[in-house]
């Protein structure tokens, strides 16, 4: 009997890939029809290092939007056994091959039973660049920063950030989905300086909706700046719909990190719990 989250027909392997890219040249993850995608690039180098009749499709742990980079992403595909048997180990050399230069595979093994990338998944780790000092920007990493105009105050934007820890419904700082929950739980979201010039974001939680993290980025920089007072992020928080105050921060300085999964023995109890529709207690 097959692990539930595992494939359903006989003769089918699970796999796990773990990927970076650089997002910079790409219209996203997900496939569109005359478009360059990580998802597009990926399936078919695949689909020719395992010699499959087509290209798979792959499951991601999270879609990441056009010129987002990764270096901790997460996919699984489920193929032919008797084709994962042919190539083996030697499968990997030959994904590396295939892939762009902007592509990498770190790993490509067989999953452990239950394993889902997408509903498996505890949590995903995000963080966000900026640089708020002239004399520090780095026209080497252009494609992975953003150039602030104005000094930040990051006492400020993370008291701002603190009300936003936990769980809530993230409406306020999301693209809403017809059928989709915009409750989130929020697990770390702060701002540290790197070096002098240089602050970066760290976000994590269980899930993020579309635009989530470019939009709370907007608004802390906001509050950075002095536009807005730390309060501000919390009231518009809680008012559960999009402010148009509220300025999607640029994708290209967003870099998927990590993703964490649970002990093995835990991951398809992870799966179904994930696919539950969430909501808020009453009067949250």
């Amino acid at each position: 009997m097959n692990e539930p989250g595992q494939p359903e027909l006989a003769g089918l392997v699970r796999l796990r890939l773990d990927l970076g890219y650089d997002g910079s040249q790409f219209h996203g993850w997900a496939r569109q029809p005359g478009q360059r995608t990580i998802q597009q690039v990926a399936e078919e180098a695949l689909w020719r290092a395992l010699s499959l009749p087509e290209p798979p499709a792959l499951t991601v742990a999270g879609r990441t939007d056009a010129g987002v980079h990764a270096r901790g992403q997460v996919a699984h595909v489920d193929v032919p056994a008797d084709a994962w048997a042919r190539t083996g180990e030697p499968a990997l050399r030959r994904l590396r091959r295939l892939l762009p230069d902007d592509v990498t595979v770190w790993s490509l093994r067989p999953a452990a039973p239950g394993f889902d990338a997408r509903f498996s998944a505890l949590w995903r780790r995000y963080s966000y660049r900026v640089c708020d000092d002239p004399a520090a920007a780095d026209p080497l990493r252009r494609n992975q920063t953003l150039w602030y105009r104005h000094g930040l105050d990051l006492g400020q934007m993370n008291e701002a950030a603190a009300a936003c820890v936990g769980e809530h419904d993230f409406a306020a700082f999301c693209r809403r989905r017809e059928g989709a929950t915009t409750i989130r739980e929020v697990v770390r979201l702060d701002w540290a300086r790197a070096e002098p010039g240089i602050v970066v974001a760290t976000v994590i939680a269980d899930a993020f909706c579309h635009n989530m993290v470019r939009a709370l980025v907007g608004a802390l920089l906001a509050v950075g700046d002095g536009s807005r007072e730390a309060r501000w992020v919390g009231q518009v928080l809680a008012a559960r719909r999009r402010d148009p105050a509220v300025r999607v921060a640029p994708p290209h300085p967003l870099c998927l990190e990590e993703v964490g999964y649970p002990e093995d023995a835990g991951l398809a109890a992870r799966a179904a719990l994930t696919r539950r529709t969430r909501e808020l207690p009453a009067g949250a």
